[in-house]
């Protein structure tokens, strides 16, 4: 088997450069579009319902662009492809956001702009697998997280910094009538489109991926070892039915509850993918039984039967993202109105504390892009596994300490924590999970991974608003302590994970 080349510090620069625009484009939509949302006339619980874009077209995009992207070999590259048509279609999401007229119009957009953002977003992780050594993907990763750190600095800040260090005269304002959305917001949007598109355009024209035989030479498995994969697919059709039909029961009856006892409309989320996912595995078994085995029948398999290092890390990352997703969603309500006192969009108050929010956010990214580069020499000397699970603990009381502080400017020291672990989520569980994956279906496996992301969304868009209206009485700073626990277990649950690379 032939080894993969050392990378150079400029090679790996210009591998993750693209995610400079996809993390900004992501920072934007996490720091503003609660703000255009209430903005538009949402309501307070019904926030996490219209942002259930993103896990649901995360959870349709991430294996479908990691299976494709594993298969596809044309003039572009492997991953390229998807790179640059999300960079597009995002682009011009982003330049459309903010001017929406109505609110179904705003919840619409978010749909078409995360889904090109997950797009452009899921094969880059492919993509450090792909191109690296296993000695260098910690690094690899790193490299990643710095970027992700930075554009989301600038990216949270922008209607702050538009606010307040340009002319007046310029006529860009941080404030506007009911129902429209502030000058400040709307600039960043545009800018942030601009950055999208030139920064997945530089990865794109600057790196050059291996050719199909490059790959196979790299890759450890030999014709043979391929051929028994293959003959590996051998699903129970019976069993299959089965658990189909268990999940769509759960689903219906999910369901009838929700109606009969008029809970949440937001648990319907779940209800739906329960059904969704049942019928897929009776759609594989009756493919399979057929002598089919599509991509489909793939996509599900690989689903089923993922590698145990990937089961485990999979509850990290769900409990994790949980976490912050709560606090995604609920930033800017809970600041603005447990520390600026304000819940009236078109209050100063209000206003100031939602600009607030992006610098926090800032903060917490800012922290993550100067943590990066420590974390291959923390890895080394004490381990990913311990590394990770102290970081997500920092993190999660980080949260927390956001009801112990009042003050809004201590919240900077909140973030300094939430910082710590957000760059080691974006790193750490990535090298874990590269070095254990077969080559030939890293993209598929990343988008797997990708998808554990997206589950704890879901969950949350579906019980954080009944959570919100019905136990905390429209208090958001609840939301965010409970994410903090939710982190610290996740931190808890690392220690579980086994790392079958020790040397990062």
């Amino acid at each position: 088997m032939k080894k993969k080349p050392l990378l150079s510090f400029w090679q790996l620069w210009n591998m993750s450069f693209g995610y400079f625009g996809i993390q900004f484009g992501f920072a934007l939509q996490n720091a503003n579009v609660s703000r255009i949302f209430q903005t538009l006339g949402a309501d307070l619980d019904k926030i996490p319902i219209l942002w259930i874009a993103g896990p649901i077209t995360g959870l349709i995009v991430h294996p479908i662009v990691g299976h494709a992207s594993d298969k596809t070999w044309n003039r572009l590259g492997r991953r390229k492809p998807y790179f640059l048509i999300g960079a597009v279609l995002a682009s011009l999401s982003l330049l459309a956001m903010p001017n929406s007229p109505a609110l179904w119009v705003a919840a619409g957009m978010m749909w078409i702009m995360d889904g090109s953002i997950n797009m452009s977003m899921q094969p880059f992780r492919a993509f450090i697998g792909d191109m690296s050594p296993e000695e260098q993907q910690t690094q690899g990763f790193a490299v990643q997280t710095f970027f992700i750190g930075i554009s989301s600095v600038i990216a949270s800040s922008l209607p702050y910094m538009l606010a307040n260090w340009l002319p007046q005269s310029w006529g860009i304002k941080a404030t506007a009538a009911p129902g429209v959305i502030p000058d400040t917001v709307k600039w960043s949007f545009y800018l942030g489109g601009i950055v999208f598109l030139l920064s997945v355009l530089w990865t794109t024209f600057r790196t050059k991926e291996y050719s199909p035989e490059e790959m196979a030479a790299f890759n450890s498995q030999s014709e043979n070892d391929k051929l028994k994969e293959k003959a590996i697919l051998n699903i129970d059709v019976k069993k299959y039915n089965q658990q189909g039909l268990f999940l769509i029961g759960a689903g219906v009856v999910m369901s009838i509850l929700t109606y009969v006892l008029d809970l949440y409309l937001g648990l319907y989320i779940l209800t739906s993918v329960f059904i969704v996912y049942g019928i897929l595995h009776m759609i594989v078994a009756k493919r399979f039984a057929a002598g089919k085995v599509d991509d489909t029948v793939e996509i599900i398999y690989d689903m089923k039967n993922m590698p145990e290092i990937m089961k485990k890390l999979s509850w990290v990352q769900m409990l994790t993202w949980f976490g912050l997703f709560a606090m995604f969603i609920y930033c800017t309500p809970a600041i603005t109105a447990y520390h600026f006192h304000s819940s009236d969009p078109t209050s100063a108050a209000y206003n100031k504390g939602a600009d607030w929010v992006g610098v926090l956010m800032s903060v917490y990214n800012g922290v993550a892009a100067l943590i990066a580069f420590s974390l291959p020499w923390l890895a080394k000397k004490f381990g990913r596994i311990l590394t990770h699970t102290i970081c997500l603990i920092v993190g999660g009381l980080g949260l927390i300490s956001w009801f112990t502080f009042h003050d809004p400017n201590m919240l900077i020291i909140s973030m300094v924590g939430i910082g710590i672990a957000w760059a080691s989520l974006l790193t750490i569980p990535y090298a874990i999970l590269a070095g254990a994956l077969p080559q030939n279906k890293m993209g598929i496996y990343m988008g797997i991974f990708n998808i554990f992301i997206v589950i704890p969304q879901i969950v949350a868009s579906a019980i954080l608003g009944l959570l919100v209206k019905k136990v905390f009485h429209d208090q958001a700073i609840y939301i965010i302590v409970l994410g903090g626990i939710a982190m610290i277990a996740a931190g808890i649950l690392t220690l579980f994970v086994k790392d079958n690379y020790d040397k990062a």
